[in-house]
């Protein structure tokens, strides 16, 4: 594989994933006031990283991004932790997240269209 095709690969996949992390977000506002809801997120950073140190060849197929729950925020009375403006700005996170996906793939095709064009 060139690292082109690579390169493009991995700015899919960081596609694929913030597209699930919009979802999970969605899920948690939309469970906001649900008794025992506990928000969820997106692990996949973490598995492209493990991926990335082992040295070998980076296998996207082998990174499965999987929704979990953290587990890490302060649970209201009602046993739910979904916190409005805690959500808020993980979504503005990954908006931006997203939008900078986008701008890197354009380039990267640009760059394609160009050289093919290019004699």
């Amino acid at each position: 594989m060139s690292d082109t095709a690579g390169i493009v690969e991995l700015l899919e996949a960081g596609l694929r994933a913030e597209n699930l992390r919009q979802r999970a977000i969605a899920s948690n506002i939309a469970n906001l006031q649900t008794p025992g809801y506990r928000r969820v997120d997106v692990r996949f950073r973490e598995m492209l990283a493990k991926t990335i140190e082992s040295n070998g060849p980076v296998d996207l197929s082998k990174i499965k991004m999987e929704t979990y729950e953290p587990r890490t925020t302060t649970v209201k009375a009602n046993g739910n932790d979904v916190t409005l403006e805690n959500e808020i700005g993980e979504m503005v996170k990954n908006t931006l997240r997203h939008k900078t996906y986008i701008r890197l793939l354009n380039k990267k095709y640009t760059q394609m269209e160009r050289a093919i064009s290019t004699r």
